[in-house]
């Protein structure tokens, strides 16, 4: 028993170490593949957010149309899929610097530092799931939700939210999709709001909901595990 505990323990620290910062600080020139490197904060851009944000509403517009039929919403825009950059959504609910995270946090490895030091917290179980749950049912307008939360569950509407579940690349495994942020803008279809896997944790109307998308460096196989850096180091 005490020495299959030490190896739940010892997988759970290889998959968490890369977003437990002293760690990663003291392992900096022994794994550089780990490390996103940024030359300026909001300088992440691989692909314009124009380009970002017309693949979202194609991919939203067609399981509009197609009523949650994410299938043949995906055959619909297939072609494009295929030839874009775009990859996936990271999931979550979204915190500014100065909201409370702490007990969410612990033992979290689903929360994502962007530049800014805005966190999206895309753990889908603990008190991250009942915090999401409940600003989601907050912000209902009317009968149109204003964000997804079927990534909750095994019953997931919107193909894309899966950039949570990417692993860290490594020296053995570089990374073969990276992180961009994206600011949803306040114009947003408001009809098309119930495909976002992201949500405020404090309700602001005014402000643009921060995204994180994952665009593909390179060409992806099918069946192919995606990887990505964790660690993001801002010159």
């Amino acid at each position: 028993m005490p020495g299959r505990l030490l190896l739940g323990l010892g997988q759970w620290w290889r998959r968490y170490k890369y977003r437990f910062v002293p760690w990663v600080a003291l392992n900096l020139s022994h794994n550089p593949r780990t490390l996103r490197y940024v030359p300026e904060a909001f300088k992440d851009k691989v692909i314009s957010d124009e380009d970002v944000l017309g693949m979202l509403l194609k991919v939203f517009q067609a399981l509009f149309v197609n009523d949650f039929d994410k299938q043949a919403a995906i055959l619909t825009v297939l072609p494009e899929l295929v030839h874009s950059k775009y990859q996936d959504l990271l999931s979550g609910t979204v915190y500014q610097k100065y909201e409370p995270i702490f007990f969410q946090s612990i033992g979290n490895p689903f929360i994502f530092r962007c530049l800014d030091g805005i966190l999206i917290d895309g753990n889908d179980k603990g008190i991250s799931r009942l915090v999401y749950r409940s600003c989601n049912r907050r912000d209902r307008l009317g009968p149109f939700k204003m964000s997804d939360s079927t990534w909750l569950t095994s019953e997931t509407q919107n193909p894309l939210a899966v950039g949570q579940y990417v692993n860290n690349c490594s020296n053995d495994r570089p990374a073969n999709v990276c992180y961009q942020e994206f600011d949803l803008p306040t114009v947003f279809p408001v009809e098309l709001k119930q495909y976002l896997p992201n949500i405020a944790y404090s309700w602001d109307g005014q402000s643009s909901l921060r995204c994180v998308v994952l665009v593909a460096l390179r060409d992806i196989r099918q069946g192919e595990e995606l990887f990505s850096n964790y660690y993001t180091i801002v010159s």
